[in-house]
């Protein structure tokens, strides 16, 4: 299916820099280096992260398609530098260092279980793992995160948010609930795990107290919410523009992400239909909702792969980080011997910062799908689009009072 708004990243972890390009945003949306830098840092936070976020204070760089503080309609580049770079300049030298020694070159020669590290050498015929990891690190998510931020602003113009909390860090579990805060972030963004119950936070702590003790890993769940949807985003006619595919496609892009849930999501197939489907009422004053309104958001916002205008609701999973302090077995491609796994600075959890991916790549998306269904090459014409749009849906519910 064609894409109205694509992006594509570029960049190594510990290269010189990542950088997006983000095609397709209509013309005068105001937007600043601040509404980058302000998600960026929220990716950085979350209780059991690693070093390399005491060294990285992440900052997007407009290269192009910005001027005067407003989108030109021209791809818009995004540049955000590795500080740590300064430290591999060698190890990630674009140019050949035939004379460099081994601690230089930081080769990796003992792969990572759960990494893309042995898959990788294989595919791409490389002899170390350096030149796998280094793009397959999650990394290059900040990236995706100031692409994000660009989709968000557009998506706020429009009069619609995007939020999301943590749910669950390996056994603890949050319950679920449809019911969430006015400004879901400014809450979530107060706890250092994301949780909106603080009495499950500390329990979720002290479950990553006890794996940064014992050299291992946790992951968990995180919820992503967009609210002030208009109903009719995506279609049910061609298993390609229907909406959930193509939001669980984009969430399990996410590195480390093994799980999308719509809604109810699996608890759905465990009940019967009267205790799963939202009933419908007429609510002539929801326009957005095309003058309906459902009984509960079981649905999660999504029926036949189009929005329904009630909250979008996608729950992810995302698996233990595979880099352990005290590495599984493995084997030295070079040897054919059994050994510890190679060690890379990682996280203990890393389940917070997801979470501010997920809502870069459910704003991405669903960006996509407004430019599908409204157009425009400029956000006044995008937004006298949807406006006219809610317009006619109002009058035909209108037409019942």
């Amino acid at each position: 299916m064609l894409q109205h708004i694509r992006f594509t990243t570029a960049g190594e972890s510990h290269g010189k820099g990542t950088l997006v390009i983000l095609e397709g945003v209509p013309a005068g949306l105001p937007i600043t280096p601040e509404d980058i830098a302000r998600d960026l840092a929220r990716r950085q936070l979350g209780y059991g992260r690693g070093g390399r976020m005491a060294i990285e204070k992440d900052a997007g760089e407009f290269l192009s398609g910005v001027r005067l503080g407003e989108t030109l309609g021209s791809p818009v580049a995004i540049w955000i530098r590795n500080r740590d770079h300064s430290n591999w300049e060698v190890a990630m030298s674009v140019d050949a260092r035939p004379g460099a020694g081994e601690e230089e070159l930081r080769r990796v020669f003992l792969p990572r279980p759960g990494h893309a590290d042995l898959v990788g050498m294989l595919k791409y015929d490389r002899a170390d793992a350096r030149d796998i990891l280094e793009r397959s690190s999650a990394r290059e998510t900040s990236a995706r995160v100031a692409a994000g931020a660009v989709a968000r602003r557009f998506l706020a113009e429009l009069g619609v948010s995007i939020g999301s909390h943590v749910t669950r860090i390996g056994a603890e579990a949050a319950d679920r609930t449809e019911e969430w805060p006015t400004d879901l972030n400014e809450t979530s963004d107060a706890s250092e795990l994301r949780c909106l119950d603080p009495s499950v936070e500390e329990r979720m702590k002290e479950a990553i107290d006890a794996a940064r003790e014992a050299g291992d890993t946790l992951g968990g769940e995180f919820e992503v919410i967009a609210t002030g949807l208009p109903v009719g985003l995506g279609s049910h006619v061609s298993w390609d523009r229907r909406l959930d595919g193509r939001l669980a496609g984009a969430l399990m892009s996410i590195q480390a992400m093994k799980g999308v849930e719509i809604g109810l999501g699996f608890e759905a197939a465990r009940r019967r239909g009267s205790a799963v489907h939202d009933e419908i009422k007429a609510d002539p004053q929801r326009d957005r909702t095309g003058g309906f309104r459902r009984t509960g958001n079981h649905a999660g916002g999504l029926e036949g792969g189009t929005t329904t205008g009630e909250p979008l609701v996608a729950r992810v999973a995302m698996k233990p980080l595979s880099s352990l302090t005290r590495p599984l077995t493995s084997v030295d491609v070079r040897t054919g011997e059994a050994t510890g796994a190679a060690r890379e600075r990682s996280d203990v959890c890393a389940v917070p910062a997801a979470a501010v991916v997920g809502e870069a790549m459910l704003a991405l998306v669903l960006a996509d799908a407004i430019a599908e269904k409204f157009g425009g090459d400029s956000l006044g014409e995008t937004r006298a689009n949807l406006e006219a749009y809610l317009e006619r849906a109002g009058e035909r519910a209108r037409r019942w009072e």
